[in-house]
């Protein structure tokens, strides 16, 4: 009987210490909220991801992550492929605001929602004004063009990556740090999408850096998300030009 006793005590340790391990597992990898904006006759769902040391009274930069046409869809575990969101679901910590939107199927990103969706956030969680930014991968590099094209006073700063905009009017973003990247074999987005950009904000002294992966196809988003340097980059950016010092990042 005591040997029973034991192994019932034995078993009964071991299973809440391996589902503790599960929770604490969860508990990490599950830090972005699944979330749900509804506008004048559209929805949108989000992924939301705050920082670790969120504070009401306190004000965070927002990054918008905008994911390719791959996923697209129902399911928001999707939007967790690449990018920002695989990294926070892998465990990085970041000290911004994440927001990641999905994209119905069949569709491409509207920027006039997701700037309703930006509007929503910021007022939720006291975002930042000066420091709202806006990266996104392929259709999202498409995205991010579009976004700071269409509200070219509201983005601090933005990183397309391997997508591609309207070059006749690049000039309109002149004052927005960019920073593109693209992968030279890229067979999907072609090179010249991202160089006619680059090409037509040098003409009229934009403030734009290029990144070509000579060895790279379309996905030139593994490495460049995985760079720790270019968050560095981005959260030193802020519309009132006054320089900001990134804290937090691992």
């Amino acid at each position: 009987m005591l040997l029973h006793i034991k192994e019932f005590l034995f078993i009964i340790i071991l299973s809440s210490f391996i589902a503790g391990c599960a929770v604490m597992k969860t508990g990490k990898s599950d830090r972005q909220m699944n979330m749900k904006y509804s506008g004048e006759g559209f929805t949108i769902k989000y992924l939301l991801y705050l920082p670790p040391d969120y504070n009401e009274e306190k004000e965070y930069p927002l990054v918008l992550f905008l994911h390719g046409s791959g996923e697209r869809g129902r399911s928001l575990s999707k939007v967790k492929t690449h990018g920002p969101p695989k990294l926070v679901h892998e465990g990085k910590d970041f000290p911004f605001i994440l927001v990641s939107p999905q994209c119905p199927d069949g569709e491409r990103w509207d920027v006039p929602k997701l700037s309703d969706l930006l509007n929503e956030v910021q007022d939720i969680y006291n975002a930042d004004k000066n420091r709202i930014y806006v990266t996104g991968l392929s259709m999202g590099g498409y995205g991010a063009w579009k976004l700071a094209q269409t509200y070219p006073d509201r983005f601090a700063a933005i990183i397309p990556v391997c997508g591609g905009g309207d070059f006749s009017n690049a000039c309109i973003i002149k004052h927005v740090p960019v920073w593109v990247f693209h992968g030279a074999k890229d067979k999907v987005v072609s090179l010249q999408e991202s160089q006619r950009m680059v090409d037509a904000l040098k003409k009229c002294d934009g403030n734009v850096r290029f990144t070509v992966y000579p060895d790279a196809g379309h996905d030139s988003w593994t490495e460049t998300y995985k760079n720790h340097e270019i968050y560095s980059w981005l959260l030193n950016q802020s519309l009132n030009q006054k320089s900001q010092q990134p804290h937090g990042l691992k």
